[in-house]
């Protein structure tokens, strides 16, 4: 089995010839998310380093969405495979557990997906209620659910109406909190709440407080986004998961690539709370969006508009 990366760190550094190696990986890290250009011969010494793992268990290892010490584990896995993000956005892999594997934490994710396409309504709402004002009080029950929802909320909304501009990062930190924290029987049911009406629509597409968290006063380029989900572990990690789980597939029956809808909603959960969150575009569509624009982007406008399709257009979500 796969261990996890901070278990495979510990027994690499006790053996000399892997830590030796894993120290020139880390100095290739650190060039990386500093900007710092590397030369021909440090390319090849950093792509020579991560050969030279071979079988090591860091090379395959793995982290878990709801571990403790996540961001360490992420640093870990991507000081292995800087090389994956040279010049192009396409991060190939996910860092993430598969989560079939996640034993500590089983969700029955074909459930998640039924209720997202409506067919599980009637657990949630009789006819007449509003899905997402029924949802809240499902979290209301739930004394873990109400309390991590109640901080980011008041997080989220400190400086609204007035001159002071909330604290973004903050908002981010107390919405992963609830994402992670929370278990999903409460968290999907208020993002995802089927709604039939503009009011219903306009709970959930608030559920993330967009002025905070979603909205800047003007958009920036979706490069810009990008280049700062890059710097930031877990953006950067949630992304790769994503990238991975919502590839969209014109032959898959539910336009998905690795045959999980459930999985790729699992993963667009997790971009909530990073530098690439995203949200609902009105309050009476189930479109979803990343607050930028590809306009201004000059002659890299098609990575520009991949990355706004992933959210825009994509089959698969």
């Amino acid at each position: 089995p796969r261990s996890d990366c901070i278990a495979a760190e510990q027994l690499c550094l006790s053996d000399s010839t892997c830590n030796a190696t894993y120290r020139i990986l880390e100095n290739c890290a650190l060039a990386k998310t500093r900007f710092l250009p590397l030369d021909h011969d440090s390319r090849v010494r950093c792509l020579n380093a991560e050969l030279d793992l071979g079988n090591s268990s860091l090379l395959h290892c793995k982290c878990h969405r709801r571990m403790k010490r996540q961001e360490h584990c992420l640093r870990i896995f991507w000081t292995v495979h800087s090389s994956m993000t040279d010049g192009y956005f396409n991060l190939e892999t996910s860092p993430y557990e598969n989560p079939a594997n996640e034993e500590h934490w089983k969700t029955d994710y074909n459930k998640l997906a039924a209720l997202v396409s409506g067919k599980d309504c009637s657990q949630l709402a009789g006819d007449a209620t509003n899905p997402c004002l029924k949802a809240t009080h499902v979290c209301n029950l739930s004394k873990k659910c109400v309390r991590l929802r109640t901080d980011y909320a008041s997080i989220c909304t400190k400086g609204a109406g007035s001159e002071d501009t909330c604290d973004r990062r903050k908002c981010h930190r107390g919405l992963r909190n609830f994402f992670e924290k929370v278990p999903e029987d409460f968290t999907k049911r208020i993002l995802f709440c089927p709604c039939q009406d503009e009011l219903c629509g306009e709970r959930r597409r608030k559920t993330i407080v967009p002025d905070c968290s979603f909205q800047y006063n003007a958009k920036p380029n979706c490069l810009w986004l990008l280049d700062s989900c890059l710097e930031d572990h877990i953006c950067k990690s949630r992304l790769a998961d994503f990238q991975q789980n919502c590839q969209p597939a014109d032959m898959s029956p539910d336009g998905c690539s690795q045959y999980s809808h459930a999985a790729c909603l699992q993963a667009y959960m997790g971009m909530i709370g990073t530098p690439m969150t995203p949200n609902y575009v009105s309050n009476s569509s189930v479109e979803v969006s990343l607050w930028c624009t590809c306009e201004n982007s000059g002659n890299q406008k098609e990575k520009c508009d991949q990355i706004l399709g992933m959210f825009e257009s994509n089959k698969c979500l």
